[in-house]
């Protein structure tokens, strides 16, 4: 089988690591930089030229699009569509998820447990949205933010609107949630490949760090989620038609809350921290897209795009 893997960086862990398990499986595995790919628009003749040569004969692709390039990258990726070629990962599940607000608008309306979450375009309701959200303190999230950063703990109300005040000075997208204090700067990701949780791990910030992140200096171990966890995650993920995801929660006094669905979620810290082959899973998911073996339980979102989502 012939396939791709869209990624920026083939030196990283992520991008090696499945190149290595495509090997192992005896697949002949290329990576492309999405960004130099060139694409061509012909009537009934989609193609893509990479490197002055046409692309063809591709079984499958497994897209590794940054949250930076979101644009281009899913272009690429509906061109392969276009092409015939399957995917890991739709572009429009990338596109779902990579905007916060439209992700949690989708999460609220399949019955996804989550933060209390607020949005407005007006400085002047900012008092408003701070108490729509249960009072300071706050966390202030810009829409295009990703890894941890342009996250902002604000302690206090007065607090809280100087940063809003200040995000909308600079014509920044924002979103207010509420702060889960009983998480006390941990939370779970749950990875999903082809509707089932292949493997979970308990993520903690530093200390006297209120974000979890494993860029931000977190650390991650093994953990079992309970039936709840697991079924939050699951829909999140189907929700967002998302074959392969990466969910993140929050423990709460109300039960398991979905903060954020990745589509792109890295290998290297569920891999280090479960001791689990989940790159041969994610390669073992998309030879079944490729050869139609059977059905795939996750590629059709529950909010199909002929709604408003």
């Amino acid at each position: 089988m012939k396939l791709a893997i869209l990624s920026r960086e083939p030196k990283l862990y992520s991008t090696n690591r499945l190149v290595e398990a495509a090997r192992q499986r005896g697949h002949d595995v290329v990576v492309l930089d999405h960004l130099h790919c060139n694409l061509v628009l012909e009537k009934g003749q989609p193609g893509i030229i990479y490197e002055g040569k046409k692309l063809d004969g591709f079984d499958a692709i497994i897209p590794r699009i940054g949250a930076s390039v979101t644009f281009y990258g899913c272009a690429v990726v509906r061109q392969f569509e276009m092409m015939k070629v399957r995917t890991a990962v739709e572009s429009q599940s990338i596109v779902r998820s990579r905007d916060k607000l439209r992700s949690m608008q989708i999460l609220s309306r399949a019955g996804v447990g989550m933060p209390k979450t607020a949005f407005t375009n007006y400085s002047s309701e900012v008092p408003q949205m701070i108490e729509q959200v249960g009072g300071a303190p706050v966390i202030i999230k810009l829409l295009e933010g990703t890894q941890g950063l342009g996250v902002v703990l604000a302690e206090s109300a007065k607090a809280a609107q100087s940063v809003i005040e200040a995000f909308h000075n600079l014509k920044a997208r924002i979103i207010v949630q509420e702060f889960i204090a009983e998480s006390k700067g941990a939370d779970l990701r749950a990875f999903i490949v082809n509707g089932e949780v292949v493997g979970a791990m308990k993520r903690q910030g530093k200390e006297g760090e209120f974000r979890s992140n494993l860029h931000r200096g977190g650390s991650g171990k093994l953990v079992k989620l309970s039936r709840a966890e697991k079924a939050a995650a699951l829909l999140a993920a189907k929700s967002l038609g998302l074959g392969i995801a990466g969910v993140d929660m929050l423990q709460s006094k109300r039960g398991p809350l979905v903060l954020e669905v990745n589509s792109s979620p890295g290998l290297e810290g569920i891999e280090r921290a479960t001791g689990l082959d989940i790159a041969g899973k994610i390669i073992e998911y998309t030879e079944q897209l490729a050869l139609k073996k059977k059905p795939v339980k996750t590629v059709k979102a529950v909010a199909s795009d002929s709604q408003p989502d």
